[in-house]
């Protein structure tokens, strides 16, 4: 039976969803449908379509107790919204109900798998949370929590393991039928690990291992783990908290990691090989994966920043939207992502320009839009000392912009909103590295009304920020410090299906 909490939920959420416009949301990327939106959850294909679950508070733009916001897709670009799936209203999960992930049972029903949280009040005042793991299932629609509920809890950590921060399931079923999951957690030293859950049928768990140990390399707790095998290797991401920067790695303090190595299945240790971020721009956490039915590995991510959630648009009853659904692959040692190729239909009104010289400021004919697909090679001119700089501005007026600026002579490209109209001192630049060899780079811009995403080199890397600039700045314009070369195609991408 659906709980009052529930239902009041879905009734507001239905109602509130009228007041926007759909102008007023992004055109190709999925936003809350009312109130707000944190981590995607659930991430699965279900019943011929794409499901994505979220964290959600319908009833307010600012975090608060949470919900899982629920929406389907047929092409992981033009998303339909359902009624909310979970609500904080059991004794368990009363206090919200966290991250978590969703797979296919053998007899047909959607299993979801998701954080239970309590928080009690302590005899010195403070409160102290407790989380547990917990399960619902349902078809697609309508979920109904399991009567055993939680299914995980501190009586099945070891000593040390905190059950105050143990958060964020990622299920998945083995070739011999039985399955698995992953969770953050937080060990005695106060820094995170991952730990490893077994169980025959999906419903009874037991605790296997510490799969992955922190050790105070890569910040401290590690939230949202997702563990999956990749060509020949096994990739684990997670989103550290309190990051410290090395290099030009993991900037963000809450950000994301990347290790890539290889896992024995017998006995299920994984050997670190690489580490890299995910994402070096301003806005993505949480990434949670799945495998397509066509064997891709997709992932889709919180396109936000903890640190920069005061950082929006004033007029908007939504808050919090996902990245880009990415296809993933393991190059050079590397994760590389791309933009999923579904993408591709939305294209219309093909522009290109070859071999154009730009010095100083340039503007072209039918390059402009706030819903965009831009492709840009840019290479040395010909007998000319090498460009010291060459800038992209977009969401541009005469006075707004953002811009994604490369130096070659330290091979950094930056991305930097501090001009887009915001009106507050948070984070707005960030740099990267990338691999260029004389002054040569290539770039993809992504666009839609209220985000940027730029794919380096095919998706070797990639850079990610909201900008909440009026829509009426669409302009486009190019600078080179120097002389450079440049090519480039672009399409205006039709966000309707």
């Amino acid at each position: 039976m659906m709980s009052q909490t529930l239902r009041e939920a879905r009734k507001y959420e239905e109602v509130a969803e009228k007041s926007i416009r759909k102008e007023e949301r992004p055109a190709f990327h999925l936003s809350a449908r009312t109130g707000w939106m944190n981590d995607p959850n659930g991430f699965s294909f279900y019943g011929g379509v794409y499901h994505i679950f979220y964290q959600y508070h319908p009833y307010d733009c600012h975090w608060g107790p949470m919900h899982w916001g629920h929406a389907v897709s047929r092409d992981l670009l033009h998303w339909e919204y359902l009624p909310a799936a979970l609500a904080p209203d059991e004794m368990y999960d009363r206090n919200g109900c966290f991250s978590g992930s969703a797979l296919t049972l053998p007899d047909g029903r959607h299993l979801l798998m998701y954080t239970g949280v309590i928080r009690e009040q302590q005899k010195n005042g403070g409160f102290r949370e407790t989380q547990t793991q917990c399960l619902a299932v349902g078809d697609g629609t309508d979920y109904e929590k399991f009567e055993k509920n939680p299914v995980i809890t501190a009586a099945d950590l070891p000593e040390g393991c905190s059950a105050q921060d143990f958060r964020d399931p990622k299920i998945w079923q083995m070739a011999d039928g039985t399955y698995r999951c992953v969770v953050g957690n937080r060990p005695a030293d106060g820094t995170g690990q991952i730990l490893l859950f077994s169980s025959p049928d999906g419903f009874s768990w037991k605790y296997e291992k510490v799969l992955v140990y922190n050790g105070d390399r890569f910040g401290k707790m590690w939230e949202c783990p997702d563990f999956f095998p990749l060509g020949d290797k096994w990739v684990l991401l997670t989103s550290p908290q309190d990051m410290l920067p090395s290099g030009f790695e993991y900037h963000n303090g809450n950000g994301t990691l990347c290790l890539i190595g290889e896992f024995d299945e017998e006995t299920e240790t994984f050997t670190e090989r690489r580490d890299q971020a995910v994402d070096y721009g301003i806005d993505f956490y949480a990434a949670q994966t799945i495998l397509a039915p066509d064997g891709r590995r997709i992932m889709i991510g919180w396109m936000q920043n903890w640190d920069t959630c005061d950082f929006r648009a004033q007029n908007l009853s939504w808050f919090g939207q996902l990245s880009l659904p990415r296809e993933l692959s393991i190059e050079n040692g590397r994760l590389y992502q791309r933009p999923v190729r579904e993408l591709e239909k939305l294209r219309r009104g093909r522009v290109e320009y070859t071999d154009v010289p730009i010095s100083g400021e340039r503007r072209l004919q039918g390059v402009s839009g706030r819903t965009v697909d831009m492709e840009i090679t840019i290479g040395p001119q010909d007998g000319a000392p090498l460009y010291r700089k060459f800038a992209i501005r977009f969401a541009q007026n005469d006075r707004f912009w953002t811009s994604l600026s490369f130096h070659p002579g330290d091979s950094i490209l930056k991305i930097d909103r501090k001009f887009s109209g915001s009106r507050r001192a948070i984070i707005h630049q960030r740099r990267c590295l990338v691999r260029s060899r004389d002054g040569r780079l290539k770039l993809r811009l992504i666009l839609d009304r209220f985000s940027a995403e730029v794919f380096v080199n095919d998706g070797e890397q990639v850079l990610t920020a909201i900008v909440y600039t009026r829509q009426e700045a669409d302009e486009i314009s190019f600078y080179a410090d120097g002389a450079l070369r440049m090519d480039l195609v672009k399409y205006d991408l039709q966000g309707e299906a």
